[in-house]
Order: structure tokens, then C-alpha cells, then sequence
């Protein structure tokens, strides 16, 4: 058997695996939740009506059911735009149109980028429109919806194309170590990014307003100068704008570090609430959580660069997934946009370690909370945080396993609890 053939068979077998797998997943979990819908666990009892537990199960069962079809779409346009021969004919079209070059390697990254996000439009526009609706999460208007998403556009034109005609110029220029430069300049954009997003980027999407609300901010600042922690200011994101849902965040990194509150969540925490909430967020930085993900996000990416510098030169890289090479001119977009197609679909049997590792470290983070703040008020506020995001409380424990980057409400209040 041919190489070509091979990973055909390969790519063919994990995308079948992994959908299925998936929907086993799903279908635990929607099992699990209907199963447990009409009784609250006893550990909430005197905290979570019966009627916030079935809308937590109802949302639960919709956002379910609705990523099922949203999953099953999203094999389908991969397999179109792999085995099926779509990236080849799109490849082809724009050779015949632009020539061999630079721009039509651009003009492919682009054109892919903006046929992708008109494939999934229908459902990002469902999912705000009537399912984040009927359970009285979307505060976002269509004319909203469009700014938003015209800003992402440009924004995503601006950045994206000259870093990627940096990287697809370096797979031509740098020889055959030119993945290890291509892996340096791709850190570096992310350490840029990091630096630049609170001040520049995230405001041309929300409003940042300083926290003017004297107790809390007297609260904060004590707390984060018993932590040790330094950072250029505290917001209050319009978050309400868009969703009711409830959020809060540290961003950036260095002198740019932020801590950002949505508004909604000061609306339904109180004071002792709001500062074990950011003790919590705190404990992921005592804990170096965050340079520690970054450290693995860098370590894996250069395996990545790595891998993608040695199947850029082999044929049976391109035709495997569906795709004729050009062969007289480079092939530096085609192999970038195979590699991103193809990475996720096996790396989704890896998705369980990586949950793992993160529900130990919100572990940890709210182990931190407690010792600097009050356990009961760190319970109370995730309680409350859980009511009003509809998050259920009875997940299926497997599906946990797979899934979940934080741990379900039970095992968390278990570790908080005295004694």
C-alpha cells in the first residue's frame, strides 16, 4: 500500500472514530442530564430550586443536541474539503486566475478563511439568535452582531495576512530549518498579542470602565497585595451587552496585566463573593498555571512546526488528503491549510489529558481561594455563578472526563466543605 493511500485510510478511519466517539459522548451525557432533570442532587437542595435545576437540564439538552448537528456539518465540510476535493479545487481555480505566487497563496489562506465562516454562519447565527435566546442569555442585537462581526473581518485581514505572508515566506527563504524560524516568529506573535489585546484590541469590541464601587476595590486591592500580585488597573467590561452569562478575567501579561469584572457579574455576587471569585482567578497565577500552559501551547507548537516542515516535502502529504500539488511552484498555503485540517482530528483522542490537567489546576486554584478568602463565600458564588449560566449539575461522568476543563459544582463545593 502506497503512502497516499495510507494516510487516506488513516484520516478516513480517525474522522469516522472520532465523530463516533463523539456522539457516543453526547449521548451519554444527554441520557445522564434527562435522567437526573427532575430531582435537585441532595448537596443543592436548599441553594437551587427545582425549577433553575430543569432549566439548567433543558439548556444542557438543547446546547446537546444542537452541537450534534453543528459536529456532524463540520465533518461533513471537512471531509468536502479534504478527501472530497474541495481545498484542491479551490486551489486550482485561483492558480488559473492569479498565476503561482505569493498573492495566490494569500488569496488561498483568504479565501478558505472566508468560505469557512460562511459554512458556519447559519449556525453561529442560530445559536445566538434562538438557542442562547430561548434561555434568556443573548442580549445581542443583529445590527450588534454584524458590527462584531465585520470588526473581526478587518481585524482578522490586518493581523492574519502579513503574519501569514511572513510565515509562507519563510518556507520558501529559510531552507529546510525554516520551520524553527517559522515556530520563533509564531511565538513571538502570541507574546505580542498577549501584550498589546487589553489596551488596544478588546476595546474596539467592549466598553472598559474603572471599577468605581469603593468597598470592592478596596476589597481587591488588599487581596491582591497579600498575594503579591501587581496589575495596571481594574474593569468593568459591558459584558450585558452581548450575554447575561457572567465572567471574570485576568488579560494580558507583564506592565498590561488587567483584571476585568462583567458587569453581570457584579450584579449577582456580592463583595465577599467577587473577591473569592479573583482569589481563585489569583491561585492560577501563584501556581504559574498560565506559564505553565503557555510553556506546553510553545513546546507543542514546535512539535507541530516541526512535523509540518517534514510532510511539506512529501507528495503523498498532499494527494493522502485529497490534494494535487502544484509542481512547479510552492506549495506553502496548501500544506498549511492540510496540516490544520488534519491536526484536530487526531488530536481529539488527546482531549481527555488536556481536561485533565486543567480541572487539576481550577483544584489548586480553588484550594488558593480558600486559604486567602472565605471558602463559603467561594462556594456561594459558584453556586450562584452555576444558576445563572444554567450549568447542570448532574453531567455524565465520562463525558466529564473527555470534556470538562473545570470540575463539575459537586466535586468542587466537596473540596471547599470543613473537615
Amino acid at each position: 500500500m502506497s503512502p497516499s493511500i495510507a494516510l487516506t485510510y488513516l484520516f478516513a478511519a480517525a474522522l469516522v472514530a472520532g465523530l463516533l466517539l463523539k456522539f457516543w459522548l453526547a449521548s451519554r451525557q444527554v441520557r445522564h442530564v434527562a435522567r437526573h432533570r427532575d430531582a435537585v442532587p441532595a448537596a443543592f437542595a436548599q441553594t437551587i430550586s427545582l425549577a433553575a435545576h430543569q432549566k439548567a437540564a433543558a439548556y444542557t439538552l438543547a446546547r446537546s443536541r444542537f452541537g450534534l448537528v453543528e459536529m456532524s456539518w463540520s465533518a461533513a465540510v471537512l471531509l468536502g474539503w479534504t478527501l472530497l476535493g474541495g481545498l484542491d479545487l479551490l486551489n486550482q481555480a485561483l492558480r488559473a486566475w492569479l498565476g503561482t505566487g505569493m498573492w495566490q497563496q494569500l488569496a488561498l489562506l483568504a479565501a478558505f478563511s472566508v468560505i469557512g465562516g460562511l459554512l458556519e454562519l447559519p449556525f453561529s447565527l442560530w445559536q445566538t439568535f434562538k438557542l442562547e435566546a430561548k434561555f434568556g442569555f443573548n442580549n445581542m442585537t443583529l445590527k450588534l452582531w454584524l458590527v462584531d462581526g465585520l470588526k473581526g473581518i478587518v481585524l482578522g485581514a490586518l493581523i492574519g495576512l502579513p503574519l501569514a505572508a511572513l510565515i509562507l515566506w519563510l518556507m520558501e527563504a529559510a531552507g529546510q530549518a525554516w520551520w524553527l524560524w517559522a515556530w520563533a516568529v509564531w511565538v513571538g506573535f502570541n507574546l505580542l498579542l498577549m501584550l498589546i489585546y487589553p489596551t488596544f484590541i478588546a476595546p474596539l469590541f467592549n466598553k472598559f470602565q474603572p471599577l468605581e464601587d469603593v468597598e470592592l476595590k478596596t476589597r481587591v486591592t488588599s487581596l491582591m497585595d497579600r498575594c503579591g500580585f501587581a496589575a495596571k488597573g481594574l474593569f468593568v467590561m459591558d459584558g450585558s451587552r452581548r450575554s447575561a452569562h457572567a465572567n471574570a478575567y485576568f488579560t494580558g501579561f507583564g506592565a498590561s496585566k488587567r483584571v476585568v469584572f462583567y458587569d453581570t457579574l457584579l450584579r449577582q455576587l456580592s463583595p465577599g463573593e467577587v473577591e473569592a471569585v479573583l482569589a481563585h482567578e489569583l491561585g492560577h497565577f501563584k501556581h504559574r498555571h498560565v506559564v505553565k500552559r503557555m510553556a506546553t501551547m510553545f513546546a507543542i507548537s514546535l512539535a507541530g512546526f516541526a512535523l509540518l516542515g517534514w510532510l511539506t516535502t512529501r507528495v503523498w502529504f498532499y494527494t493522502g488528503l485529497g490534494v494535487q500539488p502544484n509542481m512547479d511552484a510552492p506549495n506553502s498555503a496548501l500544506a498549511l491549510l492540510l496540516f490544520m485540517l488534519a491536526v484536530p482530528v487526531f488530536g481529539v483522542f488527546l482531549s481527555p489529558l488536556a481536561a485533565m490537567l486543567s480541572r487539576r489546576h481550577e483544584f489548586e486554584a480553588d484550594a488558593y481561594a480558600v486559604a486567602q478568602t472565605s471558602g463559603s463565600d467561594l462556594s456561594a458564588a459558584l453556586i450562584k455563578l452555576y444558576k445563572d449560566n444554567a450549568s447542570t449539575l448532574t453531567p455524565d461522568p465520562v463525558f466529564v472526563k473527555f470534556y470538562y476543563s473545570h470540575p463539575p459544582a459537586s466535586e468542587r463545593l466537596a473540596r471547599m466543605a470543613p473537615g
